[in-house]
């Protein structure tokens, strides 16, 4: 037994209330699902009005877009060869991993008849987004499982499985940021078929590339994020060099999306809108301005960047504006019946949150995540 579980031992980190906490809100959210599934629908508040609500603007188009950051990385630990930016790699290919698993969850969930969500692998609808984005997200949560499998093979001992993975990363990873890059766009070409239904300030046909540029930044936003609260919860050096250099491109890719969004409002005459309706106003500006141009500055400035509290913050921003911007387009802007999540979509939608910080936890505790730290005969 001990030859076929290797290296894989238990890692005591302390367990304290607020993941007790969070054990408990998990029970919770998956026994709600579960009881949705039983009873179906009629315990949200969809209707034909309204037929998806928060688990698909949160849970799917926020989560999913959060979840950038592990092709990104990955992208540039071994396209690029930055050997430096390794130390953040497992964890973040195993946050992107898991939100994708959340993902899935959150689509089944969702549908009216889960059950048949196994049609997208006979009956292809190719003139539909969902079709493209169901095969995507479908493919590339495999390809997350088998950059993530190292880990496992390693804990394990597993040296033939681990020696074959290895060489096939650098495609794998190809593979990775194209079905990425395809299922990122594709979620704002679901919207762009709406034109009717969605705010003028935020509907637009160039959805596809503004879903994929702030995927890209808040991706990169959600490491920085992670790195700082797992360094925090598991006694580990918080690399800030490491994600102070990989966060100078976020002020490219979103000051980006800034000039092409807003000049675009102003090109097509939507600015217009600005002036007359003081809500939709109100939430664009602090989209726009909150989550957009003050993460541009922050993340711009090499002081910002290599201060712990300045970056965490500025990468918090960043990851607001995309959920802001999933919300406002998908959600709070879109005609229709009124809508407010029912408790219980909400209680799923925060279980499903934990059950994702749940894995994580077990993942570290488990397998060799972050570096062993040093005995005292090797320092």
């Amino acid at each position: 037994m001990g030859a076929l579980l290797g290296n894989i031992k238990l890692r005591r980190y302390p367990v304290g209330i607020g993941m007790i906490l969070i054990w408990l809100t998990g029970a919770a959210g998956l026994s709600v699902a579960v009881y949705r599934w039983i009873v179906g629908l009629r315990i949200t508040n969809m209707s034909d009005g309204r037929p998806w609500g928060i688990w698909i603007s949160f849970d799917m188009m926020s989560g999913v877009g959060l979840a950038a950051g592990a092709f990104t990385v990955a992208a540039v630990v071994y396209i690029f060869n930055l050997k430096k930016l390794y130390p953040i790699l497992r964890p973040t290919i195993l946050t992107g991993f898991i939100s994708y698993i959340l993902a899935a969850l959150t689509l089944l969930v969702d549908l009216g008849l889960p059950g048949r969500i196994w049609h997208l692998l006979i009956f292809w609808n190719v003139h539909s987004p969902l079709f493209e984005i169901g095969w995507c997200v479908m493919i590339y949560t495999t390809v997350l499982a088998l950059e993530f499998s190292p880990i496992l093979f390693d804990a394990l001992g597993w040296k033939v499985p681990l020696k074959i993975i290895r060489r096939i990363t650098i495609p794998l990873v190809v593979l990775g940021i194209m079905l990425s890059t395809l299922h990122q766009s594709t979620l704002g070409t679901m919207l762009t078929i709406m034109p009717y239904r969605i705010n003028p300030l935020w509907y637009s046909g160039l959805m596809p590339l503004y879903f994929f540029l702030t995927a890209i930044g808040a991706g990169l936003a959600m490491t920085v994020f992670e790195t700082y609260h797992s360094a925090r919860t598991y006694q580990q050096k918080f690399e800030l060099g490491i994600v102070s250099r990989l966060t100078k491109g976020i002020p490219y890719v979103l000051g980006t999306y800034f000039v092409i969004r807003i000049g675009e409002l102003f090109i097509s005459g939507n600015y217009v809108y600005l002036l007359q309706e003081s809500w939709p106003t109100f939430l664009f500006l602090i989209e726009m301005i909150g989550g957009v141009l003050i993460p541009v500055l922050l993340f711009a400035d090499p002081r910002v960047r290599n201060n712990p509290t300045g970056i965490v913050w500025a990468a918090f921003l960043t990851m607001g504006g995309l959920i802001m911007n999933r919300f406002n387009a998908s959600l709070v802007f879109m005609n229709g019946d009124f809508y407010f999540p029912s408790a219980t979509e909400m209680i799923v939608s925060i279980g499903l949150t934990c059950l994702g910080i749940i894995a994580f936890d077990a993942a570290v505790r488990f397998l060799p995540m972050f570096p062993e730290p040093k005995t005292s005969d090797e320092i």
